[in-house]
C-alpha cells in the first residue's frame, strides 16, 4: 500500500539503514512532519531470549520519567476502603461484582486493570475477556496489590506495562511526537535499562538484537542497539 506525503516526507529526512543513538533518534522522531492528532511514539525490541521458557518470558514494568503524554484510564476491582481510596487517586471504573458483570457485559473502556489481591477470585473468572486484551491483573507488574491508590498513582502518572511476545518483541509506548527531544530520550533510555535489568540468568549471546522506534503513522528509526547490552 502506497504510503501518504507526510510519512515520505518524515522518510526522507533521515538516513533510514542508519543505526542511530537514543539521542539522535529522538531528535528525529520529534522532526517529523505533524499531523493533526499527537501521534505515539513506540518503541520496539527484539531480545535474545526463548520466550517458550517460562523463565526467559520477560514481563515487568518501567515509571517512564516524561510519563506517557496519555491519558490513561484505570479500572479496580476493590472494595470498602480499598475502593474509595481507588477512586480518591482517580481511578475512572472501581468495583467488586458489579464491575465484573460490566466487564463481562462488554465495558473495557480502560487502559489498566488493577485488583486487590483479596479481589483475584472475581477477576479470575475474566481470564478469558481481560488476557487477550493484556488487561489481566499480575502480580509481577504490580497490578495486583493491597495499595491500589498507588497503583493508580503510577500508572497514570507514567507508569507502563510490557512483556515478550511469542517472537521475542517487547513493544512499550515511550511517549508522544510533542515531546521534547530530551524528554523522550529520558523514556527510551528508562525502558532500556529496565529490560537489562530483567535479563534472564539463562539468556545466551546478544540480548538485546533489535530497536527501534517509530510514530503511529510514521517510519521507523533504528537504534545502535549493540551499546545497550
Amino acid at each position: 500500500m502506497a504510503q501518504g506525503k507526510k510519512y515520505q516526507n518524515a522518510a526522507r529526512g533521515y538516513d533510514r539503514e542508519r543505526m542511530h543513538t537514543i539521542d539522535e533518534a529522538a531528535a528525529v522522531v520529534t522532526a517529523f512532519p505533524k499531523r493533526n492528532y499527537d501521534e505515539t511514539v513506540d518503541m520496539v525490541l527484539r531480545l535474545g531470549v526463548d520466550p517458550r521458557k517460562a523463565e526467559e518470558m520477560i514481563r515487568g514494568t518501567v515509571s517512564l520519567p516524561a510519563g506517557t503524554g496519555k491519558h490513561v484510564r484505570v479500572a479496580v476491582f476493590a472494595q470498602g476502603e480499598q475502593a474509595q481510596a481507588a477512586r480518591d487517586a482517580g481511578a475512572e471504573f472501581v468495583g467488586a461484582e458489579d464491575l465484573a458483570e460490566q466487564v463481562e457485559g462488554g465495558m473495557l473502556d480502560f487502559d489498566v486493570t488493577i485488583a486487590a489481591p483479596d479481589m483475584m477470585p472475581i477477576v479470575g473468572k475474566l481470564g478469558r475477556v481481560l488476557g487477550p486484551r493484556s488487561l489481566m491483573p499480575n502480580p509481577k507488574t504490580g497490578t495486583v496489590t493491597p495499595d491500589v491508590a498507588k497503583a493508580v498513582e503510577e500508572f497514570k502518572g507514567g507508569k507502563v506495562e510490557f512483556r515478550t511476545d511469542k517472537f521475542a518483541n517487547v513493544h512499550v509506548p515511550v511517549g508522544k511526537v510533542s515531546f521534547s527531544n530530551d524528554d523522550l530520550a529520558k523514556n527510551i533510555a528508562s525502558v532500556v535499562e529496565e529490560l537489562k535489568r530483567l535479563k534472564p540468568a539463562g539468556a545466551k549471546g546478544q540480548y538485546i538484537k533489535k530497536a527501534s522506534i517509530s510514530t503511529t503513522m510514521g517510519p521507523s528509526i533504528k537504534l545502535e542497539h549493540t551499546n545497550f547490552s
